[in-house]
C-alpha cells in the first residue's frame, strides 16, 4: 500500500502467524513489523498491517486474533466464489500442491477436507495441507467466515471489500477503506491488479453446478452485508474479473 501512514511488515506481507505459525509465539510475530522509531519517523500516526489469505478460513485464527490483538481492525476481500475456486485451483496446480484437474478436485474436496477439519477442531495445533490448499468450494463460503470473524472481534471492526467493485471503480472503495482504518485521505498514483492467469475456460456445466452450490452462501453473505453482491449484478453476470482475494 502506498499510503504514507502505512508500513508493511519487514519481510513479506503475509506472515501467516494466526493460522500456521501460531506456535512461534507473539514475540516472533511482532518481530516481523517495523520498529516504532522507524514508523514514527515516517509518520507520527503510522500504522502497520499484514495480509494473510488463510486467516478467514482457518477455524482457530479468528479467536486467536481477537485474543492477541483486541483492538485490531480486519479487512476481508471477497470475489465471485465461482471464479475464486477456479483461480485457486490453477494457483495450486502451479505450486505443485494439486495434481487433479478441476472437476476431479471438486469431486474429491469433501473426502479430502472434512476429516482434516475435524482433526483441526479437535487439535488446534494440527496443520492440514488439504484444508489449506484443496478447499476450493469451502473457501467461497464467505458468510460462514464473516460470521466467525464478527463473533470473535465484533462486526464494527470487520470491513468487507468486494473485489469486483474495487477493480471497476477503485477510488470510492479505497476511500471508504481509509475511513474504516482511520487513515488520512489519500489517492495512490495507480491501482494495480494481481493474480489474473490465462487458462482454458471453465466448462459451462461446471460453472452452472458451482453457481447453484454457492447460491445459498451468496444469499447469506448479501444479508450480512445488507447490500447486493457485485458478482450477482445483472450487468456483470458471470464475467467477474480474476482479481486477488482475501480467501485465495
Amino acid at each position: 500500500m502506498a499510503h504514507p501512514q502505512v508500513l508493511p511488515p519487514v519481510f513479506h506481507k503475509g506472515i501467516a502467524y494466526f493460522d500456521v505459525h501460531y506456535d512461534q509465539g507473539m514475540a516472533w510475530y511482532v518481530g516481523h513489523f517495523p520498529l516504532q522509531v522507524r514508523a514514527k519517523a515516517r509518520h507520527p500516526r503510522a500504522q502497520t498491517f499484514e495480509s494473510s489469505g488463510y486467516y478467514a478460513f482457518h477455524p482457530h485464527a479468528a479467536a486467536r486474533i481477537a485474543h492477541d490483538l483486541p483492538s485490531v481492525r480486519l479487512v476481508l476481500m471477497v470475489r465471485d466464489p465461482v471464479e475464486r475456486a477456479f483461480s485457486a485451483h490453477k494457483h495450486e496446480l502451479e505450486r505443485g500442491f494439486e495434481t487433479e484437474p478441476f472437476e476431479r478436485a471438486l469431486e474429491l474436496e469433501d473426502a479430502r477436507v472434512e476429516p482434516e477439519l475435524a482433526r483441526m477442531l479437535a487439535d488446534p495445533g494440527y496443520q492440514s495441507f488439504a484444508h489449506r490448499h484443496q478447499a476450493y468450494r469451502r473457501r467461497g463460503h464467505y458468510a460462514e467466515q464473516l460470521t466467525r470473524l464478527h463473533a470473535a472481534v465484533g462486526a464494527p471492526r470487520v470491513h468487507v471489500v468486494q473485489s469486483e467493485e474495487f477493480f471497476a471503480d477503485p477510488e470510492p472503495v479505497y476511500a471508504e477503506l481509509l475511513v474504516f482504518l482511520g487513515l488520512e485521505a489519500f489517492t495512490p498514483p495507480r491501482f494495480d491488479r494481481y493474480n489474473a492467469r490465462p487458462s482454458s475456460p471453465m466448462s459451462p456445466a461446471t460453472r452452472a453446478d458451482l453457481r447453484a452450490h454457492f447460491a445459498p452462501h451468496d444469499a447469506a453473505l448479501a444479508r450480512l452485508l445488507g447490500r447486493p453482491l457485485a458478482w450477482q449484478e445483472p450487468a456483470r453476470g458471470s464475467a467477474a474479473p480474476a482479481a486477488a482475494a482475501a480467501g485465495e
